[in-house]
């Protein structure tokens, strides 16, 4: 999968290149580039950003030097999503991640300030005709597009085949675990639920003690087990 990020930090990203998806770069399976908007901005400052029509605080990112910079990203390849992170977009989800998972290339944009000129995404989905996925991490601000894309980023690689290193743990982890009662089967009525709580070594830590059914070695008892921990975890999330 080929990755290009637009962002006024290239040095931001310098995290993609640890661990994981440090390696699966190695190994050809992911490609990440930056592209600095500050490179088409016009004048001695470079300025990105201008007041907002209508008035009201703060400044609003200019979209010629935004589609200066991801317009020859774009035409180098017809199969790119462009990705914006934004308050005001889609929630995103793990089954976001996984759809985005299966993309050939992603082009993230990243806003700061009051956010981007609205015409960005209207011109590129409705002139361009390319797919624009405006998502959201949450019902919060931050101050740039850049945290929320290095979230995302790693959402949706992690599901790519070769990225983990270890595949089975994508079967049971946090908001993937299906109803084992389904054998693990997925279909259009699969269960999501967060993950079940996990122990390790040793048994006896500050007076606290591993549940006794994950030290039984009874597979099927330790996979209601699991089950039941998933569904009570699940069920006390959505009463907050």
């Amino acid at each position: 999968m080929k990755i290009d990020i637009a962002t006024l930090f290239p040095e931001y990203f310098a995290p993609l290149s640890l661990s994981l998806l440090g390696k699966a770069q190695d190994e050809g399976i992911l490609q990440f580039t930056t592209h600095n908007l500050r490179d088409h901005a016009p004048g001695v400052h470079k300025s990105v950003d201008d007041t907002p029509y209508g008035g009201g605080a703060g400044m609003v990112m200019m979209a010629e030097p935004i589609a200066q910079t991801i317009d020859p990203i774009i035409e180098k390849d017809s199969q790119t999503i462009l990705v914006i992170p934004t308050p005001s977009g889609e929630r995103f989800s793990q089954s976001i991640a996984e759809e985005l998972s299966h993309a050939q290339h992603l082009l993230f944009l990243c806003g700061r300030y009051e956010g981007i000129d609205a015409r960005i995404p209207q011109y590129y989905r409705d002139v361009v005709q390319i797919p624009v996925r405006e998502l959201s991490l949450g019902d919060y601000v931050l101050a740039g597009g850049e945290v929320a894309t290095l979230a995302m980023i790693e959402a949706i690689t992690r599901l790519i085949p070769g990225v983990l290193g270890n595949p089975d743990s994508l079967r049971e982890e946090s908001h993937v675990l299906r109803d084992l009662r389904k054998g693990g089967e997925r279909s259009s009525s699969e269960e999501l639920l967060v993950e079940y709580p996990n122990y390790t070594k040793p048994p006896l830590w500050r007076g606290l003690e591993v549940p006794e059914i994950l030290t039984s070695g009874n597979h099927g008892a330790i996979a209601k087990w699991r089950l039941e921990q998933a569904q009570l975890r699940t069920r006390a999330q959505e009463l907050k």
